[in-house]
């Protein structure tokens, strides 16, 4: 079964209030909605608040859906516009006490910990690309920055990502060749600085 008839059925068991569907529903596809709400929020807490608000929202308004589009797209539409309306709320100006606190000594509390000795030269050269690349990414204009994970790293079709953004095929095509233009104009100061001939 194709994941387009897959989603069909699980659609309908959701339809026909199947609880469990649910359930699969948001094991199917909360890691996709996850990663492009953590690129678009920028912030783990944020981007899980609004993974459950998309799929809340989904489950709410299912009977409004319908199948001309994916069901990926479609959640991923969702997704785009709650984050939207996260990112355009104002932000407090202070810091919850739990996110404030701090070691009495003050050192850093590591986040994960990982024995970067442990890899070789040419996959640590990878990791610190990807983290540039990362880096960039999140530098992205907001516009730019959806169009260009959804397209690139969630794969999704030209067709899909205009669907999911409410936008039309062309606008999407000339955000990415943006998105393409300033990243590579981002890291291009970092690829040169790793070029062999700069080891020397």
């Amino acid at each position: 079964m194709s994941e387009k008839e897959e989603d069909r059925v699980l659609l309908e068991r959701i339809r026909a209030g199947d609880r469990t569907a649910c359930d699969d529903c948001i094991r199917r596809h909360a890691p996709g909605v996850y990663r492009l709400v953590l690129r678009l929020m920028r912030n783990e807490a944020e981007a899980e608040d609004v993974m459950q608000e998309t799929f809340l929202n989904a489950f709410k308004g299912i009977h409004r859906f319908d199948g001309r589009a994916e069901l990926r797209t479609w959640l991923y539409r969702i997704a785009y516009n709650a984050a939207l309306v996260h990112l355009r709320r104002p932000k407090p100006e202070f810091l919850p006490v739990e996110e404030a606190s701090e070691p009495e000594d003050g050192t850093p509390v590591p986040q994960q910990l990982f024995d970067w000795s442990r890899l070789p030269e040419q996959e640590l050269e990878r990791a610190e690309l990807r983290a540039q690349m990362e880096v960039a990414i999140q530098e992205l204009p907001e516009k730019l920055r959806a169009v260009f994970v959804m397209r690139e790293l969630e794969e999704l079709s030209t067709e899909e990502t205009a669907e999911a953004l409410g936008v039309k095929i062309e606008v999407v095509k000339t955000r990415l060749h943006r998105a393409r233009l300033w990243l590579r104009e981002r890291l291009s100061a970092y690829l040169a600085s790793e070029a062999p001939a700069s080891r020397g």
